[in-house]
């Protein structure tokens, strides 16, 4: 008899995770009207049914990445968003820091900013290496086998030579960012790119990630968010999600709050 009522409880959870990207277990009591032990109950049949994921204090929504988006369509997407996330990513560098930045559009926005001065760049992106020029910055641009598709360059040359650099801070860009499965990737050459930037990394990890990578999963763990430092974020991202981001460890930098702060990147003195 309580099929169909489980039936319009999910339905409900469902529309009120689209609204929101995540949800408190105690909200969703109050908003459905049962107890917060009914509630944990759905959100494990749904979780099951891969329409969601459950956090310590709730879930939030999740949507399968199946393939990897084109770099030439991902340069208009989020465009604005993206500038921002890549200045306020870059007032993050420091004077003398060698930084690792991964291939991606939101990535390359952060080389775009970085005035920091001596500062080496050491990227697997070909868009990076191709702005490069006449820039005050030392760029080692990784070799390997040029993926059109992420207009990048991977396989067994990239990583081997990576494992040959040490950085002092690491951009990581993704396609996906979840509490439960970390930060993803579609593709296992970029996944094993962007993991051992992460590995090889001796300060912090910032990921750049636009809003509509929350909740997002892909195929190809990178890494799990206990390992991540910081996220460079627009404020598209919602108050729930950023709590469970916050539950999580991860230092959020909201594009917006760090224009008003009107911070100076640490070189340029007080």
């Amino acid at each position: 008899m309580d099929a169909p009522l489980r039936v319009e409880r999910h339905r409900r959870i469902l529309e009120v995770l689209h609204d929101r990207e995540a949800v408190r277990v105690s909200t969703l009591s109050e908003i459905l009207g049962v107890s917060e032990v009914t509630v944990r109950r759905d959100l494990e049949g749904l979780e099951r049914r891969g329409l969601l994921e459950r956090t310590h204090g709730g879930a939030v929504s999740v949507q399968r990445m199946r393939e990897e988006p084109r770099y030439v369509d991902s340069i208009t997407v989020h465009s604005e968003e993206k500038r921002l996330i890549g200045r306020a990513a870059a007032a993050l560098v420091e004077l003398g820091d060698t930084v690792f930045l991964n291939s991606g559009t939101t990535t390359l926005e952060v080389f775009r900013h970085i005035t920091a001065p001596a500062v080496k760049v050491v990227t697997n992106s070909v868009g990076i290496a191709l702005e490069a020029a006449g820039r005050d910055v030392e760029l080692i641009l990784l070799g390997g086998t040029y993926r059109a598709a992420s207009n990048s360059l991977a396989g067994p040359i990239a990583t081997a030579t990576l494992r040959t650099v040490t950085a002092t801070r690491a951009f990581i860009g993704v396609e996906g960012v979840s509490p439960r499965s970390g930060i993803t990737t579609p593709t296992v050459a970029e996944a094993e790119v962007a993991r051992l930037m992460i590995e090889r990394t001796r300060g912090e990890i910032v990921i750049v990630a636009d809003h509509s990578k929350l909740g997002t999963v892909a195929d190809f763990t990178i890494a799990e968010l206990d390992r991540i430092g910081r996220l460079v974020v627009d404020p598209g991202v919602g108050d729930e999600y950023r709590q469970e981001l916050a539950d999580l460890g991860v230092e959020l930098l909201i594009t917006e709050e760090a224009a008003l702060a009107g911070s100076r990147p640490q070189w340029q003195g007080a």
